[in-house]
This record gives structure tokens, C-alpha cells and sequence, in this order.
């Protein structure tokens, strides 16, 4: 039991209990659970934390994010209230420096009702002191459905990635739900469910059938997707979807873990590291879409940015910065195409309600 984590106590204990665990109830317990979970114990962002989101790196991003809120706002015909959504807000960083931005356009500015759709404590605490003297109210909830029904604007930045996700892996007889045991040295480790998923191949893309032995394919549920479509079907409005991610579905592995900026094995040190796993874009598009909305993108984010004006607020900013070079490096990380940049794996995606037309950085992208 030395040098183990609580939760990985935990997560022994329901193995020898029930039998391997799949992937996606794993991910949940490391990250969720609400005594020893990563994200209800600790704030994880920033230099010190384990990763850092692009709210963090520079309050360009917010502030674009911002004024593309209320240009939609304007779109949906002004309406005198509109709840603005974050799911999973972090530290608060993106939503204070989007209403410092809205502030040039008076009329949303004073519509807004913020609603933070946030699980843990921690966090939330941090939400609250970033957000005193913001202007506006601000509630919090822990799931989406809680938040009033009315017109909405959503926001869900790096959110997606951390819902749990399902593996499955292809043998010579077809494909194997992927689950965590503890193996004969005591270790956790991978394994596969003993027998195949009853119809699974006919759920996939037809080109999946001529995946090779090993192959993996990684879903999602779901059920936040499809709630964040009908908010928007019947408020509406809008949502917009920043995450690192693929265009497409498709086979490969993506499950990972970072503790301290770096990558660590997903099965070491339960509960203390941070599990992702990448966004599939073709996937959500097509369950929030399913609740009658339009969809927009996904486009890169380097070029939804840059298309909201991101080089010329660079350019503005460093006129007032006391080291311009400050300004480079955090609009290089945004839009950069280099594997450490956010520019080309990160993608943007947008759901309106068919009444809306074209929101700002799509015009050019097809829906």
C-alpha cells in the first residue's frame, strides 16, 4: 500500500471487487471522484499546476472571445437577458477578461447574467475571487441542465477533453472493450473484455472494417454534447467549442496523462495526474447538431483567431507593454503551427440556432 495514491486504493478496490474497470469509468473516478478526483482537489492550471490553457497565456483570448459573444448577441436581435455559459471555466481568466472587453459595447455588457457550470470547489473559489467587481451576476452550477432556460450564448474551452472517454481494441474477432486490471506483478495495466462488443463494427465508419489487430478507436457519450444542442435549439442562441482535437473519426490512441507539464503513464498515480483524451470534432458536431442547430467549423484556431482580429490586438497591446516580446511569444503560442504552439492542434467549432445565419470567423468555412 506505500506510495500509493488514495484513489488508486480505490480504484483496486472496485477491481477486485467487479472485475477490470473500463477505461472511460476509470478516467471518471481519476478525475471526478468527490473525495480524491484531480480536478475536485486542486487548481491545475497555470506554471505551477499541470497544464496551462490559452486564457492563461495571453488576455487576447478572452477578449476576442468576448466580442464575438456580443456580436452573436446582436445576431440573435439584442435580447435584453441572455445567460452567458462557461462549462468548465477554469480559473476564471477567460470570462473576466471577455466582460472587460464587452464593456465597449454597453447594451450586452448590461444583458449578461453569467452562469459557471463548474464541479469543483476549488476552482470555483478561485472563479469567484477573479470574477468580484466583474459588473454582472454570476451563479454557479454543477451541470449544464441547472442553468434557467432563456437565450445563451455557451462557451466550452478545453472542456470536452476531459469527459471520459471509451476504448475499444480490434483482435481477430472483432473488437474488444478495453478495460484496467492489476496484473500478475500486482501492477495496473490494460487488458480487453473476454468477449467482443455484440454489433460494434456495424457503429463504425465503413473504412473501419479493414482496421489491423491492435488497432484502437476512442468515443465519447453523448449526452453533454446533445444538452449543449438543445440550449441552444431552445434558447436561441449559441455555443462555441475550443479543444484540441481531430476534424474526424478516426483510429488511434489519445488517452493521456500530464502531471507538471509533462506527459505521464495514464495508469501511475491515480487522482493526481490529468486525464484527456482528444476531442473528436466529426462526433460532437453530429450529436449537438441532432438537437436542430447549425454547425460551423471546425476551423484551426490559429485561423478563427486571426480571423477575430488577434494580430492587430497583439500590434495594440505592445504599443503599451513594457516588454513587447511578451506579446509575441503568447500570440505565437496561440496561433503558431509548431507542435509546442496552440495554432494547428487546437480546433474551434460554433452551433447557432438556424435563425442566427453565419457567426463572426466562420464566414468563410463551410457549416
Amino acid at each position: 500500500m506505500a506510495g500509493r495514491s488514495p484513489l488508486e486504493i480505490e480504484v483496486r478496490r472496485r477491481i477486485e471487487a467487479a472485475g477490470p474497470m473500463p477505461v472511460a469509468e476509470y478516467m471518471a473516478l481519476c478525475l471526478f471522484d468527490r473525495e480524491h478526483g484531480y480536478y475536485i482537489t486542486r487548481d491545475p492550471l497555470g506554471t505551477r499546476g499541470d497544464f496551462i490553457t490559452a486564457p492563461e497565456v495571453s488576455q487576447m483570448f478572452g477578449e476576442l472571445i468576448g466580442l464575438w459573444a456580443s456580436a452573436v448577441w446582436k445576431q440573435m436581435g439584442a435580447p435584453e437577458n441572455v445567460r452567458l455559459i462557461e462549462l468548465g471555466p477554469g480559473r476564471g481568466t477567460m470570462m473576466k477578461d471577455a466582460l472587460r472587453a464587452v464593456r465597449i459595447v454597453p447594451e450586452f455588457h448590461s444583458a449578461i447574467v453569467v452562469h459557471l457550470v463548474e464541479v469543483s470547489p476549488v476552482l470555483q473559489a478561485r472563479q469567484e475571487a477573479t470574477l468580484e467587481g466583474c459588473g454582472v451576476t454570476v451563479f454557479w452550477h454543477t451541470r449544464l441542465g441547472e442553468v434557467p432556460k432563456g437565450p445563451a450564448i455557451i462557451f466550452a474551452n478545453e472542456f470536452f477533453d476531459a469527459l471520459p472517454v471509451n476504448q475499444a481494441i480490434k483482435t481477430d474477432r472483432g473488437w474488444h472493450e478495453r478495460r484496467i486490471q492489476i496484473d500478475g506483478n500486482g501492477q495496473l495495466a490494460f487488458t480487453i473484455a473476454p468477449e467482443p462488443l455484440p454489433f460494434f463494427q456495424t457503429l463504425l465508419p465503413p473504412h473501419f472494417s479493414t482496421a489491423r489487430p491492435g488497432a484502437i478507436f476512442e468515443w465519447r457519450a453523448d449526452t453533454e454534447a446533445m444538452e449543449v444542442g438543445r440550449r441552444v435549439a431552445d434558447g436561441r442562441g449559441a455555443a462555441l467549442v475550443i479543444d484540441y482535437g481531430h476534424t474526424e473519426t478516426g483510429i488511434g490512441e489519445t488517452f493521456q496523462a500530464v502531471g507538471q507539464h509533462a506527459y505521464a503513464d495514464p495508469l501511475s498515480s491515480p487522482g493526481e495526474l490529468d486525464l484527456t483524451a482528444h476531442v473528436d470534432f466529426q462526433a460532437l458536431s453530429r450529436a449537438v447538431e441532432a438537437m436542430g442547430v447549425k454547425g460551423f467549423g471546425p476551423i484551426e484556431q490559429s485561423q478563427f483567431l486571426r480571423r477575430l482580429g488577434i494580430e492587430q490586438r497583439a500590434a495594440s497591446l505592445k504599443t503599451k507593454a513594457a516588454r513587447p516580446s511578451d506579446i509575441d511569444q503568447a500570440l505565437a503560442r496561440l496561433i503558431g503551427r509548431e507542435r509546442t504552439a496552440m495554432g494547428e492542434l487546437f480546433k474551434v467549432a460554433a452551433f447557432v440556432h438556424p435563425s442566427i445565419g453565419t457567426p463572426p470567423g466562420f464566414e468563410t468555412s463551410t457549416g
